[in-house]
């Protein structure tokens, strides 16, 4: 969970609201890791100047943050575990399909997100995002699991990649 020490105290109590709104859904619905992803979300809009969430209700930016995070991590995959609906998230809140869109996007739009982006990616499918292990050697993108682990092991102490590969203890990709 975001410090609240770092949320400006205008927003402490909208942030507080919209969590847990969002903690009841994840409760039900997804787990701890999506839990802290969307907290992250939130505490970012909430210290936006000004916070876009100064407009609206709670349940609908609630809605917005699960349903921006979930586009983020294919949430709406059935092969997935958790998986959920778009659908689902809007009726758990009651509200409209357009108002938890509307949301939603105004969310990716303030803080960049987008499919596979990194910053906003499970830490528990980041293994599995291939733009996690694409990596620029000397004007070309390579794909640093194929590299030899000198290079990968260069790229983990320069932090371009989470973990190495083509190490023992590393977990899988």
């Amino acid at each position: 969970m975001p410090s609240l020490e770092r949320i400006p105290r205008a927003m402490v109590e909208k942030f507080s609201a919209i969590t847990v709104l969002t903690d009841d859904f994840c409760e039900k619905h997804l787990n701890d890791e999506y839990r802290v992803l969307i907290h992250r979300v939130i505490g970012s809009l909430a210290r936006k100047r000004p916070s876009p969430l100064l407009k609206g209700k709670e349940n609908a930016w609630a809605a917005g943050a699960i349903h921006a995070v979930g586009r983020a991590n294919f949430l709406d995959d059935p092969s997935l575990v958790p998986h959920c609906t778009p659908k689902t998230i809007y009726e758990f809140f009651g509200i409209a399909e357009s108002t938890g869109q509307n949301k939603s996007k105004a969310i990716r739009n303030a803080l960049g997100m987008g499919v596979m982006n990194l910053d906003w990616t499970l830490p528990s499918r980041l293994a599995d995002n291939p733009l996690v292990w694409m990596v620029q050697i000397n004007g070309l993108i390579i794909d640093i699991r194929q590299a030899p682990l000198e290079l990968q092991r260069l790229a983990y102490e320069k932090g371009l990649i989470p973990f190495i590969p083509a190490e023992p203890s590393s977990p899988d990709p």
